[in-house]
């Protein structure tokens, strides 16, 4: 027999789960935990009520089955509420297609090189004044700032439009979690007219489209070969200003938390980089992935379903919106073994994670990540001595799951 969310309520129901309303990671993983091994599928009366996938396997699926879970009804729990939708996450194939292609072309292996130093350069910079003090917020401050740099190097904007970004798209975020409607309207629109800017620029003084997005985006169109809508393109570039800006602190934070407990860890890693006596290139990739895996930052992703669709005796109904939890599929027992809530270097099946998604909606700019996070990691590593949590650390709500905020001392190297 299978059951509708309506029948489920004396049953998988889990209102106040800390899977849904918390915020203390240890929770969290312990509830992804027991509904994995109880209730696989889930439901929620919360956020206006939907399921959590919590299985590697239906979390895998899911991702990989774009014309069963769909993106146009529901990407993101909770969502905008203002109910905007953006290209490529709100849309479907093969709407969704040309501004995928066109994103994708500007995160290839020849320009993803070419950032690699101007990279380096602002995580320098970015830490630097916290050096200087000798404290600081690893992710709140040192990782909000380089991500600001980070999207105004992939997306070409003035400089001085880095500092700006971080801080309105903080400001945007709170506003989102805590469904801020006036809020989030506000500094939405100072992120749109930063995108409507640089549209307007491109257009006027295209660039090189593989290391441009606004330029590869205008290279594009519909299915029906028409140009793409001026607001469809402006949308995207409004989705890309955040997209960059929302995982990178979570995951900074996290991992260098992780990092100020392990000593034994963070030694291993600044011992394997190029300057010291006997450099290992290959350790620091691999950790990142392992931290990917282990800190992986959204419980929200969303889909809703296009047909009736039974999981474990449960029947999702189309607009009904489903949670995919790839933090809690990256951690199932059934694939990373007893040992999926431990970090271990070299794990044999690490490419298995599902950090950044599967199928259509897989994340477009994962490259990006990956060198932005190896950059952050060796050049904190390169610059301290030593670091440890000073002060409370703070982690996020819905959609998210990690550091927010994480003060620490650092010894200067």
């Amino acid at each position: 027999m299978a059951f509708t969310a309506d029948q489920l309520r004396d049953a998988c129901v889990y209102d106040k789960s800390a899977a849904v309303v918390g915020n203390d990671i240890s929770t969290i993983y312990e509830e992804y935990k027991h509904l994995r091994a109880k209730c696989p599928v889930a439901y929620t009366n919360e956020y206006g009520g939907y399921w959590l996938l919590t299985s590697y396997e239906d979390v895998r699926n899911a991702a990989s089955d774009s014309s069963t879970y769909i993106s146009s009804v529901k990407a993101v729990v909770p969502s905008d509420p203002r109910g905007i939708r953006r290209p490529p996450l709100n849309f479907d194939a093969p709407a969704h297609t040309p501004f995928r292609t066109a994103l994708e072309r500007t995160v290839k292996p020849s320009r993803i090189k070419r950032l690699r130093e101007p990279l380096r350069r602002h995580a320098e910079a970015a830490l630097a004044p916290l050096l200087e003090r000798g404290h600081g917020d690893m992710s709140a401050e040192f990782g909000a700032n380089f991500v600001g740099h980070l999207e105004a190097e992939w997306l070409n904007l003035e400089p001085q439009i880095a500092p700006e970004l971080s801080r309105t798209a903080a400001a945007w975020l709170n506003a989102w979690r805590a469904q801020d409607k006036e809020t989030a309207t506000a500094n939405s629109t100072k992120m749109y007219d930063i995108a409507r800017n640089l549209m307007y620029d491109r257009r006027q003084q295209p660039r090189n489209p593989e290391d441009d997005p606004a330029s590869s985006l205008l290279l594009e169109t519909d299915a029906n070969g028409q140009p793409l809508s001026e607001e469809h393109l402006v949308g995207c570039l409004r989705q890309s200003l955040v997209v960059g800006v929302v995982a990178p602190p979570i995951l900074i934070g996290s991992i260098l938390a992780h990092l100020a407990k392990d000593k034994d860890l963070q030694k291993q890693l600044r011992d394997s980089l190029p300057t010291s006596s006997s450099p290992d290139p290959s350790l620091i990739p691999a950790a990142i992935e392992e931290f990917l895996r282990l800190y992986t930052p959204y419980r929200g992703f969303a889909r809703t379903v296009s047909r009736d669709v039974t999981l474990h005796n449960c029947t999702i109904r189309p607009k009904e919106p489903v949670t995919l939890h790839y933090t809690s599929a990256n951690r199932d027992e059934s694939v990373f073994g007893s040992d999926a809530d431990q970090f271990r270097l070299g794990r044999e099946n690490i490419k298995a994670h599902l950090a950044f998604g599967r199928g259509r909606h897989r994340c477009a700019g994962e490259a990006l990540a990956r060198l932005a996070l190896n950059t952050v990691l060796e050049t904190v590593l390169e610059m301290t001595a030593d670091f440890d949590i000073d002060g409370e650390i703070e982690y996020a709500r819905m959609p998210e799951l990690g550091i927010i905020s994480v003060p620490m001392k650092l010894k200067r190297a």
